[in-house]
């Protein structure tokens, strides 16, 4: 650290903290996972409902994820020319329109299908900047506040697990008592709230990029990220990981367990419930984590928690008895607990501080690039084989690629702690 730094560091240490800018965020960052938890129940639900058609549902699951992957990696070296604040009350409010937009159109002139898919298309778009852009300036608020960053990191990760279990539920039973349509604006709702709360609370974070300097850079920019990303085995094999399980995960919530669920129990409710357990026993796991995860072995830890939280769930789905799959939930929650925080930690530590949007940015687009072919091929293959002979094919899939952690060698760097 050379002298400057040193002057910098010296004076913010001198400076009283500053708490509430990191809570604000914290806040606004749960309402805005609540609402994004309405929107994964609620959209396809409603599709189900107005068209009965498992086979819509994916396409819908479809053109909802295609456009996170592209906004993902075109985005990222546009928060550094908005900023980062800037742009994730950009993406709160652009979710908000486009949800707001459905029940809208439905409850008036009447909505088409392929109005629904350009509204969901444009819904998506801003909504990976949006992500980008909080996690980015997370670290920033965490040492405003004088908090660890660890701690940040995994507070930041378990609200958003926790905000599965209010969510889920909240979706449950608003969609039995005032229907999918009404729904819907209490989700366009939660977004609007989200970016007050934090357009508000939060200082602004200036453009590490002016807009319109260097222009004809901006691939150039991104291309930086691709590179370093390449140049990193451990980092790449993460990703092909995260990308099949991802995948699988997306076709599982957006399309197989909405329509098996409605098949088996007729009911939104316990579908709000399995997705409310899991979130709140993720959450639980993110604290537990948290406390003595800097103790475990990362690559152990990583392929154990990533097998019990993921691919035994499609399994033990075809045991159609409530309490079984809510407990079973309740421990895949709290085996993935670890999973994101662990993972952040290894990117933070590898990734140069100058480029974290667009690391995160590319990694994000990388590990979503298969999610909307799994949930458009999903509700094809259910309609083939059938729910529950998917279930059992997805589920051997997401344990070999789980599994691969523990035998991959280039892995073994996972342990090597900076």
């Amino acid at each position: 650290m050379n002298s400057a730094q040193q002057t910098v560091a010296s004076a913010r240490r001198q400076v009283a903290p500053r708490r509430l800018p990191l809570y604000a965020f914290f806040t606004g960052s749960v309402i805005s996972y609540v609402g994004d938890v309405l929107t994964l129940l609620a959209i396809p639900w409603f599709v189900l409902q107005t068209t009965g058609s498992v086979t819509r549902t994916g396409i819908t699951a479809f053109f909802s994820t295609l456009p996170m992957i592209l906004s993902a990696f075109f985005g990222s070296a546009l928060v550094d020319h908005l900023g980062y604040k800037r742009t994730s009350v950009i993406g709160d409010i652009a979710s908000c329109i486009a949800v707001a937009l459905i029940p809208l159109l439905y409850d008036t002139v009447g909505l088409a299908f392929w109005q629904l898919l350009a509204l969901v298309f444009l819904g998506g778009l801003l909504k990976s900047p949006g992500i980008t852009a909080r996690a980015s300036m997370a670290p920033d608020l965490a040492e405003m506040a004088r908090m660890p960053l660890e701690r940040a990191n995994a507070l930041s990760d378990g609200l958003s697990r926790v905000s599965r279990f209010i969510g889920a539920p909240l979706a449950g039973v608003l969609i039995a008592v005032i229907g999918t349509s009404n729904l819907l604006w209490f989700d366009a709702l939660s977004f609007a709230l989200s970016a007050l709360l934090i357009g508000l609370a939060v200082p602004a974070t200036p453009p590490l990029v002016k807009i319109g300097e260097h222009a004809e850079s901006y691939l150039a920019q991104l291309w930086e990220g691709v590179r370093f990303i390449r140049r990193d085995a451990l980092i790449m094999s993460i990703i092909v990981v995260v990308l099949v399980t991802n995948l699988l995960d997306a076709a599982l919530f957006s399309v197989i367990q909405p329509a098996y669920i409605k098949a088996v129990f007729h009911s939104a409710i316990p579908l709000g419930l399995l997705v409310a357990s899991l979130g709140g026993a993720g959450f639980m796991g993110t604290l537990i984590y948290s406390a003595v995860g800097h103790r475990l072995p990362r690559r152990s830890t990583l392929g154990i928690t990533y097998t019990i939280g993921g691919a035994l769930r499609f399994w033990v789905l075809l045991i159609p008895i409530l309490p079984v799959l809510i407990g079973w939930n309740i421990i895949a929650g709290l085996a993935i607990g670890a999973i994101n925080p662990l993972l952040d930690t290894v990117i933070q530590q590898r990734a140069p501080v100058e480029m974290r949007a667009r690391v995160f940015g590319t990694l994000s687009a990388g590990v979503l690039v298969g999610v909307p072919i799994g949930t458009f091929a999903s509700g094809y293959l259910a309609a083939w084989i059938g729910l529950r002979l998917s279930l059992l094919v997805m589920g051997a899939i997401y344990m070999a690629a789980t599994l691969s952690l523990l035998v991959n060698p280039t892995l073994k760097g996972l342990d090597q702690k900076e």
